[in-house]
């Protein structure tokens, strides 16, 4: 069984890559946590000199009033789960970015539930993918008209036909996990909040060439900028059997790296860089409204503060091949079921979901 420092990931096959578009803006992979780690420090020192300018940069959406009564109980009271997404969003200030503009439209390519159980000391992130068939809730479209209730549709179209309250809706129907904080993360600001710790150092076994993404590395040792970082986290065909699943090795290992970097830098003792670093999270989130300013996001981050990166577990939701649609996949039976209830209870993984798994 893996111990705590481990990543795990699911051993069924990866879907291979869907065609047209499948190659679009994928993961911000779980930056939410390290983001978190930034703001924390920005409660000591100094650093409430800017309160105006960060809590400015913030964008919040109230779920509890788009989402209503008809919800999830919470089972463990003392836990807290958080949906965290990625927006692929290219246009406007991500135009620029690898793939191009996509004329304004948006997907969630990154999606995962943070589970931080009672004693706030661990956290176990849970990872949606985006080819993942599920049955779509009753929601209310982009355009504010009625969207009827859909089986069978890519988990990543949510968002994009629906916004981020029929995200959450879906996740917990699908989960029967209560989301307690929502949080978006787009390309733009991932990109901007790595330039901003000035690079992350990561160490590569094999090469990786994806002229797709268009990242180049020898195996080694190699300090990446945001833009090379956002092309690691998104490469695919450099890697494995090129499937779209078969980046997530890579995001998880780019997460402890970046942990790592954020630990190694002591913020506390820079209030400038600590400034920069914060300026360009809050500048690249959307929350719901109980995180939606800077006080309440220190809090949180207060009540964070024993959490220890080492004690991060990342497990992908496991899922199989689709028997109609090979370029697709469906929640695997009974694990997905077990894993969810793990985390409702605030218990551990079963060893069952777990021995299905591999470490990296």
């Amino acid at each position: 069984m893996p111990h705590a420092t481990d990543t795990v990931h699911e051993t069924v096959p990866a879907a291979p890559a869907a065609k047209a578009g499948g190659s679009r803006g994928r993961r911000i992979r779980r930056v939410v946590i390290w983001t978190l780690l930034a703001l924390i420090l920005l409660t000591g020192g100094g650093a409430w000199w800017a309160y105006q300018r960060l809590d400015s940069n913030l964008s919040s959406i109230d779920l509890e009033q788009e989402l209503g009564p008809d919800r999830p109980e919470k089972l463990a009271t003392g836990a807290m789960d958080i949906l965290v997404l990625g927006s692929d969003s290219r246009s406007g200030a991500n135009k620029g970015l690898a793939g191009g503009d996509t004329g304004g439209t948006a997907r969630s390519d990154t999606a995962m539930v943070l589970h931080i159980p009672e004693g706030r000391t661990s956290a176990v992130a849970v990872s949606i993918p985006r080819d993942t068939l599920i049955t779509r809730p009753e929601c209310t479209a982009r355009d504010g008209s009625p969207l009827p209730s859909a089986r069978r549709v890519m988990f990543n179209s949510v968002y994009t036909l629906a916004g981020p309250a029929c995200v959450v809706k879906t996740v917990e129907r699908i989960s029967g996990v209560r989301i307690d904080h929502y949080v978006e993360v787009d390309f733009a600001g991932f990109q901007d909040l790595v330039d901003s710790l000035g690079g992350v150092t990561i160490t590569l076994d094999k090469t990786i060439h994806d002229t797709s993404s268009g990242l180049d590395l020898e195996a080694g040792t190699h300090r990446l900028d945001g833009t090379e970082s956002l092309a690691f986290v998104r490469t695919r065909h450099g890697i494995g059997d090129g499937s779209d699943l078969g980046r997530i090795g890579l995001q998880q290992q780019f997460l402890l790296a970046t942990l790592d970097e954020v630990k190694r830098q002591n913020l506390l003792g820079s209030p400038a860089k600590a400034y920069r670093v914060a300026d360009s999270a809050t500048r690249s989130l959307t929350t719901d409204s109980g995180l939606g300013s800077l006080r309440k996001l220190a809090d949180f981050g207060r009540s964070l503060q024993g959490l220890d990166p080492d004690h991060l577990r990342t497990v992908m939701l496991p899922v199989a091949y689709d028997k109609v649609d090979p370029n697709r996949v469906v929640a695997a039976e009974p694990q997905a079921s077990r894993l969810w209830k793990a985390i409702r209870e605030d218990t551990a993984v079963p060893r069952s979901v777990l021995e299905s798994t591999t470490s990296n």
